[in-house]
């Protein structure tokens, strides 16, 4: 993480810069020309390049088609699984909902026969060794190599004292991801061979995204870490073509930022399957440096995107809070996200 201050604060937006209440949660400091606005969240440090930018409606003449599939993606099917995973309650690792999380993951890919396997390690962290799993499911192509989509899925540890459910910040990516899974599972079915005219895809579920204790290197991301090492060392991540990390665009007001980690070309591609529905108004409209799961891959040559709604709330006030629940997230949302991954999957097939 990029420190700009060089402290962990809990604040609000402010016109000018301040020192805050120190929180567990660390400092993200916004930086908009001649304005610096300090906000507390996902323990990342960003910074806002861009200022001010005309949000424009989605027309109704946009395009609702899904790459392969010629349907729209299905939003109130993904918002469905988020619900049912929410639903749960909090999820953070050595908690009985983290188990329960798990059951239901599980439950649902091998009822749909999925290729599903479990990735089980034990995480170092402040708190002396985790049990941790990542989740993978494979659905094969006829290109060789494959295409990545991850999202985790746990809760933050440190709010485990609220009733921190993440429906935004965990259960709505995990819900697209399933049904991601959904429709890859469709196409393959009608396809010759049961396989889908491209890259293979993977979709992998990741575990302990949140920091245990306070966000750091070492101290967060341990399922991305983990996973990403494993596949270095078997020669795994040769196979990739391409990385695309969700994380937290269930969120009513979309607007998803343009990651400065991100592989260019793959930011490109996003940007162009947001275009061909007309949702380039909820992409890129700002830049942020952003810390996350993708960080693992992009530090091991991997093209990769993080695709991100860092801005959650009026002020960013439901982040990391109890007030992030269901009402908060739309299936709306979830529709651009499923349209947008699933044409972005096409045009890196194209490549």
């Amino acid at each position: 993480m990029i420190r700009s201050a060089g402290l962990l604060t809990r604040c609000s937006a402010r016109l000018q810069t301040r020192t805050c209440e120190p929180s567990p949660h660390s400092l993200r400091n916004y930086r908009v020309p001649h304005i610096s606005i300090l906000r507390c969240g996902k323990a990342r440090t960003a910074a806002f390049i861009v200022a001010l930018v005309l949000f424009v409606p989605l027309s109704t003449s946009a395009q609702h088609t899904s790459a392969g599939s010629g349907q729209a993606f299905d939003g109130a099917q993904a918002y469905e699984y988020a619900r049912q995973f929410a639903a749960i309650g909090p999820r953070w690792p050595t908690g009985s909902g983290h188990v329960k999380a798990e059951e239901f993951l599980r439950a649902h890919l091998l009822r749909a026969h999925d290729q599903l396997e479990e990735d089980t390690f034990t995480a170092d962290t402040p708190i002396g060794p985790v049990p941790m799993c990542n989740f993978i499911v494979r659905f094969p192509g006829k290109k060789p190599g494959a295409i990545v989509l991850g999202t985790h899925y746990e809760t933050n540890y440190p709010l485990r004292t609220i009733n921190f459910v993440g429906a935004n910040d965990g259960a709505s990516t995990t819900g697209l991801l399933m049904t991601i899974a959904d429709q890859l599972r469709a196409e393959a079915v009608r396809a010759p061979g049961k396989k889908l005219d491209g890259y293979s895809v993977w979709l992998v579920f990741f575990d302990g995204e949140e920091a245990i204790q306070q966000w750091s290197r070492s101290d967060s991301t341990y399922g991305s870490r983990h996973l990403a090492a494993k596949w270095g060392r078997d020669g795994t991540l040769n196979q990739i073509k391409a990385f695309l990390l969700a994380d937290m665009i269930g969120d009513k007001d979309l607007d998803i930022q343009h990651e400065t980690h991100s592989t260019a070309w793959l930011v490109d591609l996003v940007a162009q399957a947001a275009k061909k529905f007309g949702y380039q108004h909820y992409f890129f409209q700002k830049e942020m440096d952003i810390e996350d799961d993708h960080l693992a891959f992009v530090e091991r040559g991997v093209p990769s995107i993080d695709i991100i709604d860092l801005d959650y709330g009026p002020n960013n006030s439901y982040h990391h809070t109890a007030q992030d629940t269901m009402d908060k997230i739309g299936a709306h949302s979830l529709t651009i996200d499923g349209d947008v991954f699933m044409e972005t999957i096409r045009l890196i097939d194209q490549r």
